[in-house]
């Protein structure tokens, strides 16, 4: 076996809507693509060896143990390539269910696709999943070596990739809310919404934390100063910077038992508590100073009570756990040693951040703790004596979380909510030293030892005794009060022909409502009328680069084929999704081999349409009505004809739809009529002699008002889009050169050429044309593009794209005239490859009246010829 290719989808999809994340495997079978399971010797034994585990795949027979019944009875090694990607991930932690394979129209190439929790992880998962079936296949086992490692490789990308504890906890929030979000592209940061209404976080740090207030919580002499300038009750201490300045210190605070700590540290770094002689305080400053980025030390006095955090968000209290150093209780028996190593045992146990408890890490910090306490690692501790590991109570170093949320007393939770406020913090965990939490700090004698920035949620969210916080539900309360939007409206456009000219269409409208839109099309992503980045953008980056813009109040996004296949959608909804028309074209790439395929990967965009938003379909276009019966969506339909029977019965019905009527575009809401504007008085339209066209400008009037958008400004719109090189290069510019015109179209495939000799037709002078095709494409439908050429044209230069797409020299040109000769037998087509010569001949040529076609492989080549010959574009 070998793999051709690996895909990775992030968005809806071509194979589910649903399950975004998903690999796509080309697998080739080779020597196995006509052998089942069941005629390789020892497969179905070497596999339930291996793994066992697949006993619990349903596959299609719906019961436990259907999957290797399949495999016993035979069945085709891509398909079990795909349940072995899937239970690997399972293995190492990843849960994954979904799976698709099918062959592709080569034989014994199949198309593997399956879901994945981390895209690295996925991709190992398909890998190793190969490795594993052909080593069955060839010697019937898989060393439980290799398995093992595979696993473990899995787990480590698995925890390389993924969020941190207190980010995650915000995301499960913002998903359970149904609030899209992303990464960016610089310091771990993640957006939350789209566009103008996104927010940020980083780890716990959001767009609304003052930068003035983090300086200030990470100055830890500093934030004790100004608390206790404002009445709050603080430890006693002083900062040095020298060694030589520690004894006065000591003596300042009023002696031993005393804290040292650095100006500027986090996570209990460089910390020492209760320290009661000199050489332990001299010990303790040299921590602090390599832990202190100033080399800045504090001395303080030390207070006796448990270590409380206190989390407030948006100045309310919302959690409150007591944290207890890494520690053991003895049972009379056993070491320290086997203690810590029986409590590193417990399932909540992990590796850093990895679970909800974190493993203790016997170090010299550690030892140092136990001799103090009179211990080391070989003590035999007696039944319920605990002892200390750490010094502090933090988890990342094995400590525990108990939640005392309900049990904090009002006096308590009002001075936690000031202190938040004096320092300025959104989101603040306060450390408060105290022996009861249930009574004021000032009968307990308790103090504020620390204010903190970005403070960790694990403790809360998932504490080690206790009720577990929703936190993440109050960062969110925080950043989307009162159930803010979270979203921009997306009008996301698709379709065979017409894409940007809609694209472009529907963004200029939206403008006439003095929103900032984004939109992306196949020259450029571009805000408002300025050009952001050139080139196509009609995937899913370029959808991104909108939806992350935080100016951006609507997004108009083109959403070609090729992106959907390669990566799937940007979006998992959509406010709108257009589908213009479904046509041969790009058949035979990306596995897609039939019109009806292609269909189903246009009505991604439609599937994706929210419960309350539109989908507009052609119902002139039977594949395109069809996936109507798949929605769960509102449904809005467009047509060059009033008497089509799907609009009649819609409107029957009170739906939505526009149609061309009585020289008019129109939209039908129920029994009303509204009449948008006369398509004669619509300059994108030829005057009306573009059919193709007003279908496009019926699209994008349905568009805006199902989304809302005035019908005066729709009509505005309409009225003032040209179709001019500027605006829109490529579409239907029309020159005037001396005394004949030039049209100027990147139609090329078969659907539209044919939607551009709707217009040449009516042509009143000699009609020339400059054709091509690109090489990719089937050699049937190079053919037809002969054939559409030759029922449009009196006259036609066949030339070629500098990109060959794999063909060889010539190749296209001839299918295209072997096409135009099955049509007529006139001799004077003749071929030209390269397209500059091909154009410079053609406008060479033409006489009085003539009109000269172009349909270019580089537009902005076409344009630039011509305009050297001083014309005078027409704007209608």
């Amino acid at each position: 076996m070998r793999i051709l290719q690996t895909q990775t989808l992030r968005g809806p999809n071509y194979w589910s809507i649903r399950r975004n994340k998903l690999i796509v495997m080309q697998l080739a079978l080779e020597e196995l693509t006509e052998k089942t399971s069941d005629q390789i010797p020892g497969f179905y034994e070497g596999i339930i060896k291996v793994l066992p585990s697949l006993i619990e795949h349903h596959c299609s027979r719906g019961h436990r143990g259907g999957f290797l019944e399949r495999i016993k009875e035979g069945t085709l090694m891509g398909h079990i390539v795909e349940h072995i990607a899937l239970e690997l991930q399972e293995l190492a932690g990843m849960p994954v269910g979904f799976g698709r394979t099918r062959e592709t129209s080569t034989l014994g190439v199949f198309n593997v696709a399956f879901e994945y929790v981390e895209e690295q992880a996925g991709r190992y998962a398909g890998r190793a999943a190969v490795r594993l079936c052909q080593s069955i296949v060839e010697t019937g086992t898989y060393s439980t070596a290799e398995l093992e490692q595979d696993l473990r490789d899995l787990k480590e990308l698995h925890a390389s990739s993924a969020l941190g504890p207190s980010t995650e906890t915000i995301i499960k929030e913002a998903e359970a809310r149904k609030i899209p979000w992303m990464w960016l592209s610089a310091r771990a940061m993640l957006q939350l919404g789209y566009g103008a209404r996104q927010k940020r976080i980083q780890a716990t740090l959001s767009n609304n934390t003052s930068i003035l207030a983090v300086e200030l919580a990470c100055d830890k002499e500093g934030t004790k100063n100004i608390l206790g300038n404002a009445g709050v009750p603080v430890p006693r201490g002083t900062l040095i910077e020298y060694l030589d300045e520690l004894e006065q210190a000591i003596a300042d605070v009023g002696g031993f038992p005393i804290v040292i700590k650095p100006l500027d540290g986090n996570h209990g770094r460089g910390i020492t508590i209760n320290i009661n002689s000199v050489e332990e305080a001299e010990a303790a400053y040299d921590l602090a100073s390599d832990a202190s980025k100033t080399r800045s030390v504090i001395v303080e006095q030390y207070y006796q009570g448990n270590d409380h955090r206190v989390l407030v968000i948006d100045n309310k209290v919302v959690a409150v756990a007591e944290r207890v150093p890494a520690h053991v209780i003895g049972n009379g028996k056993n070491t320290i040693k086997e203690l810590i190593d029986l409590t590193n045992q417990d399932s909540r146990r992990g590796n850093g951040h990895d679970n909800v408890l974190t493993k203790i890490i016997v170090d010299q910090t550690s030892l140092a703790v136990l001799k103090k306490q009179g211990y080391d690692l070989d003590s035999v501790l007696p039944t319920q004596a605990v002892a200390y590991l750490r010094a502090t109570a933090n988890l990342s170093t094995g400590g525990i979380a108990i939640d005392r949320t309900d049990e904090i007393h009002p006096r308590n939770i009002w001075l936690a909510q000031r202190v938040a406020k004096i320092i300025g913090l959104d989101i603040a965990g306060i450390d408060i030293v105290t022996s009861d939490i249930s009574k004021p700090l000032d009968e307990t004698k308790g103090v504020v030892v620390e204010v903190n920035a970005a403070p960790g949620f694990r403790m809360h969210a998932a504490p080690s005794y206790g009720l577990p916080r929703n936190i993440g539900a109050s960062v969110l309360e925080m950043l989307f009060p009162d159930q803010t939007p979270s979203r921009i409206p997306i009008v996301a456009i698709t379709g065979t022909n017409g894409k940007t000219t809609t694209t472009r269409l529907t963004a200029h409208i939206y403008r006439q409502t003095d929103k900032v839109v984004g939109f992306t099309a196949t020259d450029g992503i571009y805000i408002q009328e300025y050009l952001v980045e050139q080139g196509d953008n009609t995937g899913p980056y370029s959808a991104s680069a909108i939806l992350k813009d935080p100016t951006v109040e609507v997004a108009v996004l083109e959403t070609a084929r090729g992106g959907i296949l390669r990566s799937g959608l940007a979006f998992e909804s959509c406010d709108i999704g257009v589908v213009l028309n479904v046509a041969a074209d790009h058949l035979g790439l990306g596995g897609i081999d039939t019109i009806e395929q292609m269909a189903k990967v246009k009505a991604v965009v439609a599937e994706t349409v929210k419960a309350d938003g539109h989908a507009i379909l052609n119902a002139d276009d039977p594949l395109v009505a069809a996936m109507a019966e798949k929605l769960n969506c509102n449904v809005a339909y467009f047509s060059m004809n009033p008497d089509n029977p799907i609009i009649i019965e819609h409107a029957r019905r009170n739906g939505l739809a526009a149609v061309y009527e009585h020289g008019y575009l129109s939209i039908l809401e129920g029994k009303w009529t509204l009449r948008v504007e006369k398509a004669i008085n619509i300059p994108m339209t030829m005057g009306g002699k573009a059919p193709f066209m007003i279908a496009n400008a019926l699209a994008s009037c349905l568009a805006t008002f199902a989304q809302g958008v005035d019908i005066e400004q729709i009509r505005q719109g309409v009225r003032t889009f040209q179709m001019s090189s500027e605006q829109i290069p490529g579409r239907m510019n029309l020159f005037e050169v001396e005394d004949y015109q030039v049209l100027i179209d990147y139609a090329h495939n078969p659907h539209g050429f044919k939607a551009v000799g709707d217009f040449v037709r009516n042509w009143q002078g000699s009609k020339i044309g400059v054709v091509g095709g690109p090489g990719d494409r089937r050699d049937e439908d190079l053919v037809l593009l002969g054939n559409i050429a030759a029922q449009i044209f009196d006259q036609i230069l066949i030339k070629e794209d500098k990109d060959p797409r794999g063909r060889q020299p010539g190749e296209v040109a001839d299918l295209i005239k072997k096409g135009i000769y099955q049509i007529t037998t006139d001799k004077s087509h003749e071929i030209i490859l390269d397209e500059t010569e091909a154009i410079n001949k053609a406008l060479n040529q033409a006489q009085k009246n003539s009109l000269v076609v172009i349909f270019p492989e580089k537009v902005t080549l076409a344009i630039d010829l011509v305009q050297q010959r001083g014309q005078k574009e027409l704007l209608n």
